[in-house]
């Protein structure tokens, strides 16, 4: 089995190949391709991943280069981890709609639109060279914002899934709450990439939700940096990213204060790097654990185990709405526990959305449309469109100075701008 990682130069592949030594019985991956335009981070990388596997008893074989149609040739499946324009385009994404009084973020707000259009073109790009050198490969994205790169993969006829590690991390947390393994937590898991709400968490067929909310509560809340009496009302436990919306103005004015997450993540980068080149590190280094990504690498590997080998457990991941929330078109994507197999994954049933959460998740499918229509066609008014339909812009003049400076920021890696 051959698998090829598109962004393979990220720090974040450390985690993704100590999943792969690690889970082996599941995925057994026998070449390990890393591709990525930049070589001074694809050798400490790739030298790191190679000892990894060794020191893990796995008889892989890593290999990298930046060739990509080389790298994805006779691949079984290719993973996409990339960030145009590096974390230099995320500092500016999290930073210049502050000052129009909107959250400065890399995957929502205007800063996410920022990335859409600049992802969009080179994914499809990347897919395309992929479908020519093996039609039948399965592509895996976690390159951000998920919802809408999968949409734009699934709409262009490509063979994909996209994936988020934000229901795998409340699994996980939530179990470890409640002392059981992982593997007996069921999430009620609902929405849009980013966008979710654990409506229901079950350990064998029954919901603790209420309990669990009710003994760890406080814990919950911290973590997600919202107020306790705010999940208490909803019932629910919202992702981290709800934070955006439900505490906007808030967080606006935090973020004004502090450096950004941009800039904290590529001195970590920088450290991990410089760690990686140490011939003697033969594992993933405690740091990684903050630079983020938790438990990409356990559903990366179930993922892409279930895609290629027609079983395994149900997945939350990202595909194609078809009726499953009855409120959204049909190409909408969704974020949903799903039956994963060779033919791909298809969204199980779940209750209608309540009007407080569905109200919402139709905004923002409505907005991630337009999204991608500007990230396809380019042009300022559809840029403008998108933002005026973002529920955190929503309002003329703030759509009008966004776009100017949205165009303004972008226009190296914008080619109709």
């Amino acid at each position: 089995m051959k698998l090829a990682v598109v962004g393979g130069g990220s720090t974040y592949t450390p985690e993704l190949v100590d999943g792969f030594a690690r889970l082996r019985d599941v995925l057994a991956v026998e070449e390990l391709v890393l591709v990525d335009p930049d070589a001074r981070r694809l050798e400490p990388v790739g030298g790191l991943a190679r000892r990894i596997l060794a020191a893990q008893g796995h008889p892989g074989r890593v290999t990298w280069t930046d060739d990509l149609d080389a790298a994805v040739d006779g691949a079984d499946a290719v993973l996409l981890q990339l960030r145009v324009g590096g974390q230099a385009a995320r500092e500016r994404d999290e930073t210049w709609p502050l000052a129009c009084g909107c959250v400065g973020q890399e995957t929502t707000g205007a800063g996410g639109l920022a990335k859409a259009l600049r992802t969009v073109p080179v994914v499809l790009d990347i897919a395309e060279r992929v479908r020519r050198r093996n039609p039948a490969a399965w592509i895996v994205d976690f390159t951000n914002p998920v919802g809408i790169v999968t949409r734009a993969l699934l709409t262009a006829g490509h063979r994909a899934v996209g994936l988020c590690n934000v229901a795998i991390g409340f699994q996980r947390k939530f179990a470890a709450l409640l002392g059981v393994a992982p593997g007996e937590v069921e999430l009620d898991h609902v929405g849009l990439n980013h966008l979710t709400w654990e409506r229901e968490v079950r350990v064998g067929g029954r919901d603790v939700l209420p309990a669990l909310l009710a003994e760890h509560g406080e814990a919950i809340a911290a973590d997600l940096r919202m107020p306790r009496p705010l999940l208490d009302r909803l019932g629910v436990v919202p992702s981290y990213y709800l934070r955006y919306f439900y505490e906007h103005d808030a967080v606006v004015e935090e973020l004004r204060t502090k450096p950004s997450r941009a800039a904290e993540v590529a001195a970590m980068e920088r450290e991990l790097l410089e760690m990686y080149a140490d011939p003697a590190l033969d594992h993933k280094p405690e740091l990684l654990a903050k630079r983020g990504g938790a438990f990409y690498s356990e559903a990366a590997v179930a993922l892409t185990s279930s895609l290629l080998t027609g079983s395994g457990p149900v997945q939350v991941v990202n595909t194609l709405n078809n009726g499953t929330l009855p409120f959204l078109p049909d190409d909408a994507v969704v974020e949903v526990p799903a039956a994963v197999d060779a033919a791909g994954a298809r969204p199980l049933p779940v209750r209608p959305l309540e009007p407080l959460h569905a109200g919402l998740v139709a905004h923002v499918t409505a907005y991630e449309h337009l999204a991608l229509e500007a990230a396809l066609k380019g042009g300022r008014d559809r840029v403008f469109a998108a933002l005026l339909a973002h529920p955190l812009v929503g309002q003329t003049d703030r759509a009008e100075k966004l776009t100017d400076a949205l165009l303004h920021h972008n226009r190296e890696h914008l080619a109709w701008a």
